[in-house]
C-alpha cells in the first residue's frame, strides 16, 4: 500500500508501479495488457502516463468498464483516456481495444468479449490474464461496474457483461469477477474523504463481496493499492 499527501503524487506513484509491472511482463513477452478505469481519479495517472518514456507500442490497452455511450459522449471512459493519454501520446491505434459503447448493451459487451477472446487466445470457458488491471472505488465501494447487490458479482466464469445500473440509470459494460481475480497485478488507485469509510471497510471488514465488491481481489498480495491521505484517513 502506497499513502500519498494528495491526488497528484498518489497517480504519479501508481503511475510508477504500472511502468515497472509492464516493464518486468515486457522482459519475458512481447507484448503486455492493461486494463484501465474511469472517472476523475485516473485522469491524473493518465496524465502521467502520456508524459512517460515507454515502449507503448508493446502495450496493448483495454477497459474495465465502460459507459454505454459513444466514444465522443463526455460521459465515456474511452474519451477521458484518450483525451489525457492516447491523444497527447500519439499512442498507436492497433493497441487500443475499446469497448463499443455506441452499440445496444448486449452487443457491445459480446463485441468485447469477442475481442478479448480473439486478442488472447482463450477457448470456450477460460478467462483472460491480464498483466495489469487498475481499478478504482465508488464511495459505495463499487468497483468497475459492480455495484452492490448486483448479480453479476457472482459470476467467476464469463469474461465481460452489460449491466444496468440503476443508481445512475444507465446501462454499461463490465469486465466480472473472474476477470478481475486471474490478473497478475491488481492495482486500486482512490482518493478523496468521500472514500475514507469504504476504504476501512474494504480493507478491514468482514468479507462480504455482494455489499462491498471492491474486496474482490484487492485484498491479497497481487493488490497493490494507491492512495491519498484524505481517502486513508480511516485505517
Amino acid at each position: 500500500m502506497s499513502i500519498a499527501p494528495t491526488a497528484e503524487s498518489a497517480a504519479t506513484k501508481c503511475a510508477g508501479f504500472i511502468l515497472e509491472a509492464l516493464g518486468e511482463a515486457l522482459k519475458d513477452q512481447e507484448t503486455a495488457t492493461l486494463a484501465i478505469s474511469g472517472g476523475s481519479t485516473p485522469k491524473l495517472l493518465f496524465g502521467d502516463l502520456a508524459r512517460a518514456q515507454f515502449a507503448w507500442e508493446r502495450v496493448h490497452i483495454f477497459w474495465v468498464d465502460e459507459r454505454c455511450v459513444p466514444p465522443t459522449d463526455s460521459k465515456s471512459n474511452f474519451k477521458l483516456a484518450f483525451d489525457a493519454w492516447f491523444g497527447p501520446a500519439n499512442y498507436p491505434d492497433a493497441n487500443l481495444h475499446r469497448v463499443f459503447g455506441e452499440l445496444a448493451p448486449a452487443e457491445g459487451a459480446a463485441k468485447y468479449v469477442a475481442e478479448i477472446s480473439s486478442f488472447f487466445g482463450l477457448k470456450a470457458g477460460e478467462v483472460p490474464m491480464f498483466d495489469v488491471i487498475h481499478r478504482g472505488m465508488g464511495p459505495d465501494m463499487h468497483t468497475a461496474s459492480l455495484f452492490p447487490g448486483e448479480p453479476l458479482i457472482q459470476n467467476r466464469t464469463d469474461i465481460a457483461s452489460n449491466v444496468w445500473v440503476e443508481k445512475f440509470e444507465m446501462h454499461r459494460v463490465t469486465l466480472l469477477p473472474g476477470v478481475l481475480l486471474a490478473a497478475k497485478n491488481t492495482v486500486l488507485q482512490v482518493c478523496g474523504a468521500d472514500k475514507a469509510e469504504a476504504v476501512k471497510t474494504v480493507l478491514e471488514g468482514a468479507e462480504d463481496w455482494m455489499k462491498c465488491p471492491c474486496q474482490m481481489a484487492s485484498r491479497d498480495s497481487k493488490a497493490t493499492w494507491f492512495l491519498d491521505t484524505a481517502a486513508a484517513a480511516g485505517l
